[in-house]
């Protein structure tokens, strides 16, 4: 009897308050299990963040320009390791309710945005960099806020909507002041509404492409005015130069006699790290000292020395520059899975995580592969399109994905398939979608 009045219970709540209570309960019970069985976990890039971080709360003084001041704001405001780790778990349980509410409201079907809910919380690289103490969650955060403003208003009318878009164009601002790559994205929001409200006058057209991009200019203006009145480069951090490097390094050979001890130089680090790697990537790092002495620059002149180098390369080497630039672009889709297995001492839960992980890594690069082929067909196929039942908010976060892997391999050649993480749920957002469209489709052609 207890039971039945249970069942009775459960089946009187709404369809939607009981899928939202399954992801819910997953969610917070697998972050629950990470929080007990798994430390936060310091990157190289760590320090550097605290660093600046410290600065901060030294009233700015130090602050090196290295990097952009959105995740040190966070740690100076957060505090300690466990407290970042901590709040990143809330960060990424608030992102699966983005999920799952868009993903909701854009299909009308509750299990869809159950699935898109899962689709992100379930995904060990999305739950293990909760755990880092790296920009990739608080990015994913902004990134989530950003692609909810812009829904929003693409379906809301008068002036909700502006404040949405303006909300869009803000949180745009702030991924991209903590992951510099996404920059652009409050002016493709600007440029998306204004186009797809072309047709309701002038007026309007100008008042939605004002909106986000009023936020994302004054944001990115003033940090880039920040950088250009302080070391005299118009950036939005100063490493331009040793970023460059990450794609010329590869046939720095070219660099003419004039520079021949910064060429050696490097070429010496180049061998010694491929011969320990079997790849040139990251030379630069351990190089740059030994440049700042043979050369006689401080680390701020060498970076635009090498910006300069580097440019004379792209132009007479544009070739190697675009080889260097596809092979980027393809590792931006090798979605990897960062976490520090020996962080778990537990052996059979270690061997366990690994295989899911492994697991995890076969279905995204299956799905990637996926998104990618899709947005080829459709492109090519107007009925590939009708399969798809795309809405505008669909057509917005894809192109976005596309702009986002161009954008990140044009200026480094680093850790690419790191940049994909922000964006990496909204790609298996798109394919879930691109399924259950194709399986409504024929289901509805079946049934005639």
């Amino acid at each position: 009897m207890h039971v039945n009045k249970k069942n009775n219970l459960w089946r009187r709540l709404p369809l939607w308050s009981r899928w939202l209570l399954l992801v819910a309960v997953i969610a917070i019970l697998e972050r629950l299990l990470l929080l007990a069985f798994y430390p936060p976990v310091a990157y190289d890039d760590t320090a550097s963040y605290r660093h600046l971080a410290e600065t901060v709360l030294n009233h700015w003084n130090g602050y090196d320009g290295t990097r952009t001041p959105g995740y040190p704001i966070f740690l100076a405001w957060v505090g300690s390791d466990q407290r970042v780790y901590t709040m990143q778990l809330l960060l990424g349980l608030f992102i699966t309710g983005v999920f799952f509410w868009i993903g909701w409201q854009s299909s009308g079907k509750v299990q869809f945005g159950a699935a898109a809910a899962l689709g992100h919380t379930l995904n060990l690289g999305q739950l293990f960099f909760e755990a880092n103490l790296l920009t990739e969650t608080l990015t994913t955060f902004w990134l989530a806020l950003f692609a909810l403003a812009v829904f929003e208003a693409l379906r809301r009318p008068g002036q909700a909507r502006l404040a949405w878009a303006l909300a869009g164009g803000l949180f745009g601002a702030l991924a991209g002041l903590t992951r510099p790559l996404f920059f652009f994205v409050p002016f493709w929001a600007a440029l998306f509404l204004a186009v797809i409200f072309w047709r309701e006058g002038w007026r309007s057209r100008l008042s939605i492409f004002a909106a986000p991009l009023l936020p994302g200019l004054i944001i990115i203006g003033l940090w880039v005015g920040y950088i250009y009145t302080t070391y005299n480069m118009l950036s939005v951090t100063v490493m331009n130069g040793y970023h460059l490097v990450q794609h010329t390094g590869i046939f720095f050979e070219y660099v003419p006699d004039e520079d021949a001890a910064l060429r050696d130089t490097y070429l010496r680090y180049r061998a010694e790290r491929i011969a320990q790697y079997g790849t040139q990537g990251n030379t630069i790092w351990g190089a740059i000292p030994e440049l700042e002495k043979v050369t006689g620059l401080n680390f701020y002149d060498l970076s635009r020395k090498l910006a300069r180098v580097s440019i004379d390369l792209i132009r007479a080497h544009p070739g190697l520059y675009a080889r260097s630039v596809v092979d980027g672009w393809l590792l931006y889709w090798r979605a990897p899975v960062y976490w520090h297995s020996e962080a778990i001492t537990s052996t059979d839960l270690r061997l366990a995580l690994q295989s899911a992980i492994y697991g995890e890594r076969v279905l995204l690069g299956l799905g990637n592969g996926i998104f990618i082929l899709a947005s080829l067909l459709m492109l090519l196929w107007k009925q590939v399109r009708r399969w798809m039942r795309l809405n505008p908010f669909l057509w917005f976060i894809g192109i976005l994905i596309w702009l986002s892997s161009i954008a990140q391999t044009l200026p480094d050649h680093g850790d690419n398939p790191r940049f994909l993480i922000p964006l990496q749920s909204w790609v298996v957002f798109c394919v879930l979608w691109s399924l259950w469209a194709v399986r409504e489709y024929y289901q509805g052609r079946w049934t005639k």
